[in-house]
């Protein structure tokens, strides 16, 4: 089957840099959330990203000009025309499986339905559905448009077609696709989230400062950015999660969410997105 529309439900930070990065490769692409209001806000998101990509010349015109039509409606009908549903909505089991069944419902029989989950069951996600075999993870990185990697996902039921169409898409799209079965975290999150976590035990404990843990894993591990970071980046709310689905489904203590975390999450320090994490943003 040939991918040529997709549509993406979900136009937050995730959400329109899926729906820009298949646009610029070549997809007709439409947006969909619960109020023109989001979709305008993720419009203007893309209208940033495109320009500056375009001047740093790592995009052409035509591409350029392909971000800037990407469609937007608040009416998930909208799926009826789609080869390919992605959906990039909150990290919240009951809201996905309900929106999964609606999405089914919907969208025409050859139709693909892919989740962005960071960490829900793809096989859970697939029962909600009359079509198991065409549900399938695409778990992209932020940002989007940047992050070479995509976690393709494969629930119980999912077809080697399905797989086989998925890991094409995501080559086009400029990523390299990795496929993973479904288990909880994925690989990203099983290895990502207890490093985080781990490092905010550290913090809790007061072994270093939030500048001094990531600085060690900066300069001693080189990675891009430290875990403290990380962790403001992805949101605090969003690695809570993580932990819990690894702490409840894989039943180890190691997996424990750190107090601190939840107590950060409680208060509504969730990072970059609220303006207060592990450090302040203006």
């Amino acid at each position: 089957m040939e991918i040529k529309n997709i549509v993406v439900v979900g136009a937050g930070t995730m959400g329109n840099g899926i729906a820009q990065t298949a646009a610029v490769s070549g997809y007709n692409v439409t947006m969909t959330d619960v109020n023109d209001e989001i979709l305008e806000k993720a419009i203007a998101t893309i209208t940033k990203s495109v320009e500056k990509l375009a001047q740093k010349e790592v995009i052409d015109p035509a591409q350029k000009k392909a971000a800037l039509e990407i469609e937007t409606s608040t009416d998930l009908k909208v799926v009826e025309d789609a080869d390919l549903v992605i959906e990039a909505a909150t990290e919240n089991p009951e809201l996905k499986l309900s929106l999964f069944a609606d999405l089914d419902a919907l969208a025409p029989p050859r139709a693909i339905l892919a989740s962005n989950t960071s960490s829900i069951s793809l096989t859970k996600i697939g029962a909600a559905t009359e079509r198991p075999d065409k549900v399938i993870g695409m778990h992209f990185f932020n940002p989007v448009p940047l992050m070479k990697l995509l976690e393709v996902v494969r629930g119980l039921a999912t077809s080697d077609e399905t797989t086989g169409i998925i890991v094409e898409v995501g080559r086009t799209m400029g990523k390299e696709p990795v496929e993973a079965m479904d288990s909880p975290g994925f690989i990203s999150n099983r290895i990502l989230c207890p490093m985080i976590n781990e490092a905010i035990y550290a913090y809790h404990e007061g072994i270093g400062t939030a500048e001094a843990i990531d600085t060690v894993m900066k300069l001693g591990m080189n990675h891009p950015m430290g875990p403290l970071t990380l962790a403001d980046l992805i949101g605090l709310d969003v690695v809570l999660f993580v932990m819990e689905v690894l702490h409840r489904d894989l039943g180890e203590d190691k997996y424990r969410p750190c107090p601190l975390l939840r107590k950060m999450v409680d208060a509504g320090y969730l990072g970059r997105k609220s303006g207060r994490g592990f450090y302040t943003y203006n």
